[in-house]
């Protein structure tokens, strides 16, 4: 499933980073992975849920690693008050918690992606980037607790009260995992225009990501989670 905030400067310009672990070890260990790569750089770190909020808000950056478990506020409070007042930012969570109530408290409060702390380096990266491209990343184990979770739990509604007929399509493609130039390609438009498409859904259900729109057509049964 990937995940989407429009960015058409994204790839003219390094992605900027916010990290955000109470272990300084990993912290470090993750910045020295991010900024061996020449279009990744990390701008700012946060030892807790209220320093990642205050840094997030100094920084903007348009992607946050972000932790769960932290003392006082944590991963979960943290991304929920980030995603107040930056909608368009990727959180991209990185945990060793893949229990259901972490998942999909983190979905909803606007996490973009969902990776466990055994991924690859490689994966890791690509998630990184897919999430700075407006799409999603969630680890084999989650998309698997999403696809169980809303498979049994759908709430059917007519998909004409909030989207367009094309805007049903994007998001329908998109919930695939297809990114915004193969939706492109497959509706035979514009990258630009899948982006003006995608803009347009999120400010019609009032989300900030590809992942909450999916999961919001999934719950109405716009969306067969099966395409997951």
């Amino acid at each position: 499933m990937h995940d989407a905030d429009p960015r058409p400067d994204a790839a003219a310009r390094p992605i900027t980073l916010l990290l955000v672990d109470d272990h300084p070890v990993v912290r470090k260990g993750t910045r020295e992975l991010l900024e061996g790569e020449p279009d990744l750089h990390v701008i700012g770190e946060a030892d807790s849920g209220e320093d990642a909020v205050a840094k997030a808000r100094q920084l903007t950056p348009d992607v946050i690693l972000m932790d769960v478990s932290m003392p006082g506020m944590n991963g979960i409070e943290a991304t929920r008050a980030i995603k107040a007042f930056l909608p368009g930012v990727g959180v991209l969570v990185l945990t060793s918690y893949d229990d259901d109530a972490y998942v999909f408290a983190l979905l909803e409060a606007g996490a973009a992606g969902y990776l466990l702390k055994n991924t690859s380096e490689d994966d890791l990266l690509g998630a990184v980037r897919a999430v700075a491209a407006g799409e999603s990343a969630l680890h084999p184990a989650v998309a698997r607790k999403v696809l169980e979770r809303f498979s049994t739990q759908q709430t059917p509604s007519p998909p004409e009260d909030a989207l367009s007929p094309r805007e049903l399509e994007v998001l329908r493609i998109a919930a695939t995992g297809r990114t915004n130039k193969e939706i492109a390609r497959d509706l035979d438009i514009s990258p630009r225009t899948v982006q003006v498409h995608l803009a347009n859904i999120f400010s019609k259900l009032g989300v900030g990501s590809r992942t909450e729109a999916v999961l919001y057509g999934i719950k109405r049964g716009w969306i067969d989670p099966k395409l997951l």
